[in-house]
């Protein structure tokens, strides 16, 4: 039996046809500008799905983005131009009904985090973009009695907190846009609050209200045992890397 020279190539079997690798290639290119519309059609089956599902046993299912869908309610109303509100009332003095386009007509700012579930999955590198939510408490004149936020949101059942310090922060976000597209309806649009540093049951989702209150009052997953002050890596047991 010959010796074989590991320094030299196999020559037995089949040569691999110009027209087969320049196939090869074409399928691959053609995979890769095909990803975002895939993506985005897997996106949109999951959350449809998601919002007709109230095991929430969808939410268990990944999807091209990384993101999982939960929802709280059996269904969610949707929300467009005409029909979307934003409350801002409780301890102002300047309560206000706003539409998107007074949300749209404001200052917009960009952040770019990774997003961190408390369950574990992570999803570096997402956009959000919308008003500072700081910059709407300014405008409705926060009274001296205010010493929280709470969010509540038009499925007509998920709720959250912040203290009046957090909500104030620069990264916190009343949110329109999400990896620079409008948001949608199962990612929690067209509006839902952003809080970067938190993990990401305190971003609200379809959010439809802020109301200003003398406490801090838990919110839904909070009155079911996830921690108040919901730091990335310094709560809920977790060691997760902080997402800013």
């Amino acid at each position: 039996m010959g010796r074989v020279n590991p320094d030299q190539p196999e020559t037995g079997g089949p040569p691999v046809g110009r027209r087969v690798l320049l196939g090869t290639l074409g399928v691959g290119a053609l995979g890769v500008l095909a990803a975002p519309t895939l993506q985005r059609g897997l996106e949109s089956f999951l959350g449809a799905a998601a919002d007709r599902d109230p095991t929430g046993l969808t939410g268990l299912l990944p999807n091209g983005g990384g993101f999982r869908y939960y929802s709280v309610a059996s269904s969610v109303p949707r929300r467009d131009d005409t029909s979307y509100r934003l409350t801002v009332d409780g301890l102002v003095d300047r309560p206000a009904r706003l539409t998107l386009a007074d949300l749209r007509a404001l200052p917009q700012t960009r952040l770019v985090r990774d997003v961190q579930c408390v369950t574990g999955w992570r999803v570096p590198g997402t956009p959000f973009e919308g008003v500072r939510l700081s910059r709407l408490l300014d405008a409705a004149g926060v009274r001296p009695a205010a010493r929280a936020v709470r969010f509540t949101c038009f499925d007509g059942t998920y709720s959250e907190s912040l203290t009046l310090d957090q909500a104030r922060r620069a990264d916190v976000l009343v949110a329109l846009r999400m990896r620079d597209e409008d948001l949608g309806h199962a990612h929690g649009g067209p509006v839902r609050l952003y809080v970067a540093p938190m993990y990401f049951y305190k971003s609200a989702k379809w959010l439809s209200g802020i109301t200003l209150t003398d406490e801090v009052r838990p919110g839904y997953w909070e009155e079911r045992g996830y921690d108040v002050d919901a730091w990335v890596g310094r709560s809920n047991g977790r060691d997760d890397a902080p997402t800013s």
